[in-house]
């Protein structure tokens, strides 16, 4: 049995999931996610607000499905119930970023601004000029979007600049130690 897949889904109050055909649907305060599957592949049973996912028959490519389905629809519980969250640092002598409506706009030390629009379904939050707090219901944009920021400017492994996710260690390296002809 796959120790991803064998874990029931408990879902919340306020949260209503919805299984037929291919597809579930999960509708919850901050938003409706809608998923494909394969029903040839796992059984999606929803009971007294605990949802199990079984698979149909024993194999790899089943095994694979089973905690994939179980992993996507409780991240889709979890989204709709309080929403996913990444934050990022911005480090650097007169890097920030400000939002202006549905943009955020980071000066990064390029000659100009970056502009990044953000999708729908996810906002962006700034407590102060060098942090970006990222929410929405669907956890894979969430990520994505926190990923295509961080590639504006990554972390420069020698003096620290850039964006980086909060929790990121950076390792620093020291750089050249001797200068032109140094024996």
């Amino acid at each position: 049995m796959s120790k991803v897949g064998k874990v029931p889904v408990v879902v919340p109050s306020g949260v209503k999931v919805t299984v037929s055909g291919g597809t579930f649907v999960v509708e919850g305060k901050h938003g409706r996610l809608t998923q494909s599957y394969r029903p040839d592949m796992v059984e999606i049973v929803i009971a007294d607000s605990v949802i199990n996912v079984s698979r149909r028959k024993e194999g790899k490519e089943y095994r694979a499905y089973h905690g994939l389905y179980r992993s996507l629809l409780a991240n889709m519980v979890k989204g709709v119930a309080e929403r996913w969250e990444k934050r990022l640092v911005i480090k650097g002598l007169g890097y920030r970023a400000r939002l202006q409506g549905n943009t955020i706009i980071l000066d990064l030390g390029y000659a100009g601004p970056k502009e990044y629009e953000l999708p729908s379904g996810i906002e962006a939050e700034l407590p102060n000029p060098s942090e970006i707090v990222i929410r929405g219901a669907d956890k894979r944009d969430v990520g994505q979007v926190a990923a295509e920021l961080r590639r504006l400017r990554k972390p420069n492994v020698y003096d620290g600049k850039g964006i980086r996710y909060k929790d990121e260690i950076v390792v620093q390296k020291a750089g050249k130690l001797g200068g032109q002809g140094a024996a």
